[in-house]
């Protein structure tokens, strides 16, 4: 690809993406109860997608220390938002779950972020936003395969 027009798209792409980040980052932050943080809704979020997971597992999703994890799983803790549990195969194994209280204020999250975005997606032909999602999944897959970065 030529270099000028792969800067075009890079910078293209950084400042669209800045945006919806932003944006969305803050449409959620809205809706989000008082006492729970962004990062501590994504924990949630993860840990509800998977049913169980690791202290060691969700620094390496979230691309951060385990001392940063820590803290938000003691929070959420404290809240009664999730559960810790001994590995039934090996105890000195901690599963994270979610407390039913967490699973609830994960699913009302869940729905508001759908009206949230079906709002947006609404704006993009069927094609468009096949296209779109495709075309992300595709950056997706090839950033979680590179390891040289």
């Amino acid at each position: 690809m030529d270099l000028v027009l792969l800067k075009q798209i890079i910078a293209r792409y950084e400042g669209a993406n800045f945006l919806v980040n932003r944006r969305l980052n803050a449409m959620i932050r809205e809706q989000l109860p008082n006492e729970l943080t962004l990062d501590q809704f994504a924990t949630l979020r993860y840990i509800r997608s998977q049913e169980k997971s690791t202290s060691s597992e969700l620094a390496d999703i979230f691309c951060v220390g385990r001392s940063s994890i820590t803290a938000i799983i003691n929070r959420l803790f404290d809240k009664k938002l999730i559960q810790r549990m001994q590995g039934e195969k090996d105890r000195r194994v901690t599963y994270l779950t979610l407390t039913e209280e967490g699973k609830q204020m994960n699913d009302k999250m869940e729905e508001k972020i759908h009206e949230i975005l079906s709002h947006f997606i609404q704006y993009f032909d069927e094609q468009e936003a096949l296209t779109f999602i495709e075309t992300f999944e595709k950056l997706a897959e090839v950033m979680s395969n590179r390891s040289d970065i």
